[in-house]
């Protein structure tokens, strides 16, 4: 499908009539952001099999696993979001410390302005959706820039958004990697992007120059310990929950899939025997019967995908899998056992059907390897030992962590979701999209009385001790001090 690219000319005017927009203070309104939401929603519902139609395009993608993946999340992001945005909108009360007496303080939640949203192509819909809605919910006026690599999903919102939502004040542009380059030449208030850490880059290159704040969702190396004997009496359980995620969430194309697989030596052998079970059930016997995953994206990938296996170390630690179908872009669920720590599929985010699992001594050792390496975006752990919990809370360093599950923090509107280091900046879902697309400005009101000569000059001895102890919050000395019943050092 061919994505056309809009003109540079057009590309002003576009931006110039969304600033106006927001100049004009209709998008700041509690009815405006409420339509808008309600539209949205309303879209997503209406074109449900659109939707399907798009993402099975897009990646191969069954009707399940849009829904699950995508189309759900998105549609309870939008009703949260209306449940709660009054709330949200509405100023907070600031206690004030009776040393600014008589004053009072509120923050008030305010749009950045002109926001640029640049989503990823293994989620398409949700990644351009979910941020959406929070910068709706916060009053902006939003391009969004979808992935060329996903096009039938990018023109579906192109064509759709339009007739669901106010297009003076929320517009799409497509086109490839010269229209991203183009956009980030451009004054934005605020950049959200969800991608590879490489272009992340650029874009705050870019986006230095403007001094724009940007939201960085990236990926990095997930890593799953697996403590064997603790889950021996759910490890049905927890197989499940792991090839599920691992293979059936967009076939490993996900910045929080795991990425390779941390286990005790002695139980390696298990472990893969009851993957190949549960692989074999979920998936298919072989590559001919592949069923239930999505294909890699494209051709490009493909290639970097099979490349990894090329390595003859590589090849040599497969113990499940390992076939392809080059003309479908299918790759059947590989395990691989202990490959070299050195090799590509070690140190580059996999984003696809292949899972590493690495051998230790001591499931304890896991932690120094995860340490030894770049900050993840996702850590997950199969454990019921409580020690071995709050070491993993307290010794690592990842955007989140999940206990005997994968995958559904990321739909959980409670909790924030962002990487940290390498893994991303910032955070989004529920509250904390609307709070990242929003400036809390701090508003101080205060009176004209009492006007202290303390606090302007001539300086003196007693305005230094004045200063002293309103600073120290003393105001029982403070009151002493202005009623001459304290006494102060003279050497000023």
């Amino acid at each position: 499908m061919e994505i056309i690219e809009m003109k540079k000319d057009d590309e002003k005017k576009m931006i110039e009539e969304l600033r106006d927009t927001f100049k004009k203070g209709r998008t700041k309104s509690y009815a405006w952001r409420k339509t808008q939401l309600e539209g949205l929603l309303k879209m997503v519902v209406e074109q449900e099999v659109k939707c399907f139609e798009a993402l099975h395009d897009d990646v191969g993608k069954s009707k399940v696993e849009a829904f699950k993946d995508e189309i759900g999340p998105v549609k309870k992001s939008i009703e949260y979001a209306l449940s709660c945005l009054k709330e949200w909108m509405s100023p907070k009360k600031a206690g004030i410390r009776l040393l600014f007496f008589p004053a009072k303080g509120e923050v008030i939640p305010e749009p950045y302005g002109l926001v640029l949203i640049m989503t990823s192509w293994n989620y398409p819909l949700d990644l351009a959706l979910e941020p959406l809605v929070g910068a709706i919910a916060a009053g902006n006026v939003v391009v969004i820039k979808p992935s060329e690599s996903a096009p039938s999903t990018s023109s579906f919102l192109a064509k759709t958004i339009p007739l669901y939502l106010d297009n003076t004040a929320i517009k799409v542009i497509e086109g490839g990697a010269d229209t991203s380059q183009q956009l980030l030449q451009h004054k934005w208030d605020k950049i959200f992007y969800t991608g590879s850490a490489g272009v992340g880059r650029i874009i705050m290159t870019e986006a230095a120059k403007h001094l724009t704040p940007v939201t960085l969702e990236l990926g990095g190396k997930c890593p799953m310990i697996f403590d064997y004997p603790s889950v021996s009496s759910n490890l049905k359980v927890a197989m499940r929950r792991l090839v599920s995620a691992k293979w059936g969430a967009c076939g490993g194309q996900a910045c929080i899939a795991i990425d390779y697989l941390l286990v005790e030596e002695k139980f390696a052998s298990s472990l893969i025997d009851l993957l190949n079970t549960i692989v074999k059930r979920f998936y298919g016997e072989n590559i001919e019967t592949l069923g239930g995953m999505s294909r890699v994206v494209n051709k490009r990938h493909f290639d970097r995908l099979r490349g990894f296996l090329k390595d003859p170390l590589v090849a040599a630690s497969i113990v499940h899998g390992g076939s392809v179908d080059e003309l479908k872009l299918l790759m059947e669920p590989t395990i691989l056992l202990d490959p070299p720590l050195d090799s590509e599929v070690m140190n580059e985010e996999i984003f696809g059907p292949i899972l590493p699992i690495i051998t230790v001594k001591n499931i304890e050792d896991s932690i120094d390897f995860i340490n030894s390496r770049p900050k993840p975006l996702a850590l997950y752990a199969f454990t019921n030992n409580e020690a071995l919990k709050k070491r993993i809370v307290s010794e690592t360093s990842s955007g989140s962590v999940t206990f005997n599950d994968v995958l559904v923090h990321y739909v959980c509107d409670e909790l924030p979701f962002g990487g940290v280091g390498a893994s991303g900046m910032g955070k989004y879902h529920g509250k904390y999209t609307f709070e990242t697309f929003s400036h809390d400005k701090a508003v101080l009101h205060r009176g004209f009385f009492p006007d202290l000569s303390a606090r302007y000059p001539p300086w003196n001895a007693f305005k230094l001790e004045f200063v002293r102890v309103g600073y120290a919050l003393d105001y029982i000395n403070l009151l002493l001090l202005l009623l001459g019943l304290r006494r102060y050092p003279t050497d000023y």
